[in-house]
């Protein structure tokens, strides 16, 4: 069974960089057909999409978000990481890291929490 535990800061300042990690067992990222991600649900409300790394590498990420993000991953140690440049307030959220499968999310980790504060 696949499990995901996110990783990284609770507590960013404006205008640094967010960098969390999402550490996969059970699947090997690099198994065909898997899509990996981050989601976000800010306070009050509701899920957003942030960004994809495919089981071959590619990357796909939201309009909104692309100029200040990028989505990496570690094969060695199953590992792929979100990063998010510039931070503001805005983006405190609960972070999820999932898998995506036949155009839908059916893992999820827990989430952590991600406060902008100075």
């Amino acid at each position: 069974q696949v499990q995901l535990q996110e990783s990284g800061p609770g507590l960013v300042k404006p205008s640094q960089t967010l960098s969390l990690t999402c550490t996969v067992s059970g699947n090997s990222i690099t198994t065909n057909g898997y899509a990996w991600g981050w989601i976000r649900q800010p306070p009050g409300k509701g899920l957003e999409w942030i960004a994809d790394i495919h089981y071959s590498g590619f990357t796909f990420y939201t309009p909104s978000l692309m100029s200040r993000t990028t989505i990496s991953r570690d094969t060695s140690k199953n590992q792929f990481t979100l990063q998010l440049r510039s931070v503001t307030p805005e983006d405190t959220a609960v972070y999820y890291c999932v898998r995506g499968v036949n155009w839908s999310y059916d893992s999820w980790g827990q989430g952590t929490q991600v406060t902008v504060s100075s």
